[in-house]
């Protein structure tokens, strides 16, 4: 049998450019992410049962979705109804789950308004949102993959059949003909070959949100996101401290290549810069 990673791909944010997002979150940024974690396939086993003595020491029957938890909203309304001190134990619990599993944190995060303004140019033609972080983040974990000598399944969580079949024809394109970008102005990626791409993608398969690996992906997909316009944000900081995120595993000047993926970030570096 293959020695083979796991990457578990949520997705977080709008993913068309001209699509509003209705009413906007308190933190005020806009941004479409594809992002998760990467673990070991013979892990998963044990990383199921550390999932499941969380739940049922709190009476969670029901996914682990992200939004809720920090809206404490649906299903999580009963975080409100805890004492403060409860409260705190319940997120530290949660955060402790993440952090012992043996799972690296991978996303690529683009930001919309720095998008739209860059590729409006391009009209209908632009890259949708999708399929430019998708090829980003699987690229990144294929190449960590080839350096362990490791094959890369791709797990994504499943969305209405329309953007199923776009997983799908992205993923086939990629393995087939390699990343969708132009070479010259993407050379400085130093992006992989479509015959490494074949060599390295093992399989794609589309998850139900009841995976308990793919609701640990949504747990890790929103730090990561929120963290390229607050690097103080806690969730990512305690997520950096632990060194639980790709980029915690490579050298500075290798993250433009191999690290967390921010696109499109001119207006957010002005804004930052005009505070």
């Amino acid at each position: 049998m293959a020695e083979v990673f796991n990457l578990y791909l949520d997705d977080s944010g709008t993913r068309h450019p001209d699509k509003k997002t209705g009413r906007k979150p308190a933190h005020g940024y806009d941004w479409f992410g594809m992002g998760g974690i990467l673990i070991d396939q013979f892990d998963e086993k044990a990383e199921k049962k550390r999932h499941n003595d969380f739940c049922k020491k709190w009476n969670i029957d029901f996914p682990l979705r992200s939004a809720d938890i920090r809206a404490k909203s649906n299903e999580f309304t009963f975080i409100g109804r805890l004492s403060e001190e409860k409260s705190e134990e319940f997120y530290e619990e949660l955060y402790q789950l993440m952090a012992q599993m043996p799972v690296i944190g991978f996303a690529s995060v683009i930001d919309r308004p720095g998008y739209k303004t860059r590729y409006d140019v391009y009209g209908d033609k632009k890259w949708l949102l999708c399929k430019t972080a998708f090829s980003t983040v699987v690229e990144r974990a294929a190449k960590y993959a080839r350096s362990k000598d490791m094959k890369l399944r791709v797990l994504v969580e499943e969305s209405d059949k329309k953007t199923d079949n776009r997983i799908r024809e992205y993923y086939t394109s990629l393995k087939d003909e390699g990343m969708p970008f132009n070479a010259d102005t993407s050379a400085k990626y130093k992006p992989l070959a479509d015959s490494e791409f074949s060599e390295t993608l093992y399989e794609l398969r589309l998850k139900r949100k009841t995976s308990k690996i793919m609701q640990i992906a949504d747990l890790y997909l929103w730090p990561m996101c929120i963290g390229g316009y607050d690097q103080g944000n806690r969730p990512y900081t305690r997520l950096i401290d632990d060194k639980k995120l790709i980029d915690c595993y490579i050298k500075s000047e290798e993250r433009k290549f191999l690290g967390i993926k921010y696109s499109c970030w001119e207006l957010v570096s002005k804004n930052i810069k005009a505070r």
